[in-house]
């Protein structure tokens, strides 16, 4: 196996995975929390790391990746939850947050310019060149492995160790949601990163990058691809480690709105006026790595599931789709996150479970079905609640189970559902069987 190219290629998927809410989430996090920041960091983490390596791992193990898995409620169901993903992490939310985040994070920290113009101007710009990087697919391990995550991680590396030397660690109380239950709410946040989303779709990219650098045989792409999953996993969770810690170590002189502040804040405090260079750095560099990535990783499954248009037309019309929603600002964009990421993150994570653990419970339909039906009710509900909605009665009805407040009230009835389909399917296999065994009589 090429040892150099699984490196890089974790690298890659390093630089994929980290955008920019994974750059603004942990800070918050690590400040909120106080002297709870073991427990929520956790939490943060397994959403946020353990769960787009197993979405990762989901989908390279699967012959036809995403559709795949999903096709095992019903064909239909597997191609249309698949494009909404795709469209979700990709041109109508994700590409363009990460774009305008560049903007707002990186272009007006460095130089006080802010203006619609200016905006269209640095989109352009960032998807230009994007989009020059995602047309030679080939190269992409290149450029993000080995030129763009290198730099990345060195601006983070020159802020972080920074800041372990000269901050000081006072362990101030929790905020109320972290001192009640700080590994839930830390698992909630994790949600925000939108990584187990994105690792359904990345596990293409990786083994696309594997087999176009040489590594043909199924088995060493599939190995290759957990070593640089586990390269990606490890990565992150220093990073988030690192940024939490950053955020928990900040004098406590004014309230910070968002992690983006926090870390502004931090890196002045620490560099001084060079600050807003470094961290402006740190972002466009998280910024358009993600965009890169999540560019290629759409245009590849478009062009997969209905091949009479290329790879590179679907990238080009992805890229402009992202800069026409990037245009409209980033409010715009984050005001339709939370319904979308609440509604899809359960149904994807109840998907991963089930195909990962395929080889010791099997793909009954009836197990699958029965399974995404029950969260699809619990997670309509929780994104109709954040559209704003009274569902008063809904609670009523669904709020018995355990977690519910939390957001998290799909996961026994999930686990339920399933091991009611799964005895569902046992029994169907043994009446089949028994049938079968009479005609054969």
């Amino acid at each position: 196996m090429n040892r150099k190219l699984v490196f890089f290629t974790g690298l890659m998927l390093f630089s994929m995975f980290f955008g920019a809410g994974n750059l603004i989430f942990p800070p918050l996090l690590g400040m909120e929390a106080g002297n709870q920041f073991l427990p929520a960091i956790s939490g943060f983490i397994l959403t946020g790391v353990l769960l787009p390596f197993v979405a990762v791992i989901a989908v390279i193990t699967s012959q036809g990746g995403m559709v795949e898995i999903g096709s095992r409620v019903h064909p239909l169901f597997g191609l249309v939850f698949a494009i909404i993903i795709y469209l979700c992490i990709g041109p109508f939310y994700a590409i363009p947050r990460a774009a305008t985040v560049a903007y707002e994070l990186s272009w007006q920290q460095m130089f006080a310019n802010d203006s619609r113009l200016s905006l269209i101007l640095f989109v352009a710009i960032f998807f230009l060149i994007s989009l020059l990087i995602c047309l030679n697919p080939k190269k992409i391990v290149d450029w993000l492995g080995q030129i763009l995550t290198p730099l990345l991680l060195i601006t983070l590396a020159i802020l972080v160790v920074r800041g372990l030397f000269l901050l000081e660690y006072t362990g101030t109380p929790a905020t109320d949601k972290y001192a009640d239950s700080p590994f839930l709410t830390g698992f909630i946040e994790g949600y925000f990163t939108l990584d187990a989303v994105a690792g359904l779709a990345f596990g293409v990219v990786v083994i696309n990058a594997l087999r176009d650098g040489g590594i043909l045989n199924r088995a060493k792409q599939i190995s290759g691809a957990i070593v640089s999953g586990l390269i990606a996993a490890l990565g992150l969770a220093t990073v988030y480690l690192s940024l939490g810690w950053i955020g928990a170590v900040m004098p406590k002189t004014q309230n910070y709105s968002n992690g983006a502040e926090l870390l502004t804040a931090a890196a002045q405090l620490l560099f001084g006026k060079t600050g807003s260079l470094l961290f402006g750095t740190i972002v466009l560099l998280a910024c358009i790595t993600t965009v890169i990535g999540l560019i290629n990783a759409c245009g590849s499954f478009f062009h997969s599931i209905y091949p009479k248009y290329s790879y590179k037309t679907y990238a080009v019309v992805f890229t402009i789709i992202g800069f026409l929603i990037s245009s409209l600002g980033l409010d715009f964009i984050l005001n339709i996150a939370a319904p979308i990421l609440l509604f899809i993150y359960p149904i994807a994570i109840v998907l991963m479970a089930l195909a990962l653990l395929e080889p010791l419970i099997g793909d009954g339909k009836m197990m699958y079905r029965i399974a995404i039906a029950i969260t699809f009710v619990y997670a309509a509900y929780d994104s109709l609640v954040s559209l704003g909605l009274n569902m008063d009665w809904a609670a009523k009805v669904l709020g018995f189970v355990p977690f519910f407040h939390l957001g998290l009230g799909w996961v026994v009835p999930a686990l339920f559902g399933a091991l009611l389909g799964f005895a569902i399917d046992k029994w169907l296999t043994k009446q089949d069987e028994a049938m079968a065994l009479q005609k054969k009589n």
